[in-house]
């Protein structure tokens, strides 16, 4: 799998570099319209799925022909930035709730409100589709699926360590962890975010502690105004959260992204993983690990019984450079409707926008059991809205990425982490 994710990075990074000075939207000596499309996260088989469609789509529309760009995930969103600003090489475009804020406020997003005024396809959206597919006021992208974090699990070694079944909170996964967890085998307990975009499972152990003084409409803030970092409850989780690293994770997930969290999990290596639905198609994919050997629980909840479950999204949406909207837009359309829909949703595991899905057994039994369960205890499990959207969504990553680095290793205490996190929070809600 690794050689497949290398292979596919390093062929996505040089169509990036191939294309980046091309014109999208441009017309062939055919007459097509071509349409540049980049995707983000970028996997062999979302890949493979994504050429699928746009293969029906050209069928579809014989005079537009789409080009698909995929960039390596962990570079991806900083070649579509670079894409955007120089306004070449790019029309159709994978915009995500933590990269819009900043597209947007640059102008690098089109708004689409007035071509999808009437569009009958608003009927066939579940009512978070529709919500989220208003960014600010603005529709910037129409979201082709919703991403929350469960536990993946392997249900052999929780068994056979002698435990009734997977952690169902944070305190209980440090326990289990640091049972599974064998370096000498090669064996580890948890598959530790130490990398790019660490700080999300930082903060979900943080909500998790405060869920009860959670504001749900800002999920950084406590319903006294302050934010979540300036509790005592925070101390504790951002405690426990590094004594995980320390004894139930393996030392070499300091430096753990997205592909080595899941590859780590899917190659036997740990037992527990905190991700995305859209693994659930990665790990069956596996021939380390068999189909009986594991499942997915509901997210961690905190001392109190509750999580926060914060609703991410992502969609298709459009280059405001882009020279074929017209085009553009009815790529989009196709890939929100029908057979198009299902299919990407059900290929990558995502929670589905379309209404139908509530009648497809699908997403009521196996590993999607356990979005189910939080789905139908919402007092649980509760949904909250993390400020993903600001203009500095991304400074912050970048900013809180670089501090809890320098927290696990040693440059940095949890306390001094969490007066910066809260000092740059507070001044940022003021304004």
């Amino acid at each position: 799998m690794k050689s497949r994710i290398m292979a596919s990075a390093a062929a996505g990074l040089a169509a990036v570099l191939a294309l980046a000075g091309c014109g999208g939207g441009q017309s062939a000596s055919d007459g097509k319209v071509t349409l540049k499309m980049v995707e983000s996260l970028t996997n062999p088989t979302r890949t493979e799925t994504l050429k699928k469609l746009i293969s029906g789509f050209e069928q579809a529309n014989p005079d537009i022909k789409v080009e698909l760009i995929s960039p390596p995930t962990d570079q991806a969103d900083q070649k579509i930035q670079q894409m955007l600003q120089s306004g070449k090489g790019i029309d159709v475009v994978e915009a995500r709730d933590i990269t819009v804020g900043s597209f947007g406020a640059n102008n690098w997003l089109y708004d689409m409100t007035k071509d999808l005024d009437g569009w009958d396809g608003w009927n066939n959206l579940t009512e978070n589709a529709v919500t989220y597919s208003k960014q600010n006021g603005k529709t910037y992208y129409i979201p082709y699926g919703f991403y929350g974090l469960s536990l993946f699990y392997r249900s052999d070694l929780v068994k056979e360590a002698g435990f009734d079944g997977p952690p169902s909170s944070w305190e209980d996964m440090a326990k289990q962890a640091e049972a599974l967890n064998k370096p000498s085998e090669n064996k580890f307990g948890y598959a530790f975010r130490g990398g790019s975009n660490a700080n999300s499972n930082a903060v979900a152990i943080i909500e998790a502690y405060v869920a009860d003084e959670v504001d749900r409409e800002n999920a950084f803030k406590l319903t006294n105004g302050k934010t979540i970092f300036s509790s005592p409850k925070a101390q504790q989780a951002m405690d426990l959260y590094i004594d995980l690293f320390k004894k139930g994770s393996p030392p070499s997930s300091v430096a753990w992204g997205y592909p080595e969290m899941v590859q780590g999990f899917s190659n036997g290596s740990t037992a527990f993983l905190l991700q995305d639905p859209e693994v659930i198609a990665t790990v069956k994919e596996s021939q380390a690990i068999k189909q009986d050997q594991w499942n997915v629980a509901p997210l961690l909840v905190g001392p109190g019984g509750k999580a926060i479950q914060p609703v991410a999204s992502a969609g298709w949406g459009i280059a405001e450079s882009s020279k074929s909207k017209p085009e553009a837009v009815k790529l989009i359309k196709y890939l929100a409707q029908g057979d198009p829909a299902t299919t990407f949703s059900k290929e990558n595991s995502l929670v589905p926008t379309l209404k139908s899905a509530a009648q497809d057994t699908f997403y009521s039994t196996g590993p999607w059991a356990a979005y189910v369960k939080m789905t139908e205890n919402p007092d649980t499990y509760i949904s909250a809205i993390q400020p993903r959207s600001v203009s500095w969504w991304t400074e912050w990553i970048k900013k809180a990425d670089g501090e809890l680095q320098r927290v696990l290793t040693g440059q940095m205490s949890t306390s001094d982490l969490l007066s910066s996190w809260d000092t740059y929070w507070t001044e940022k809600m003021k304004g």
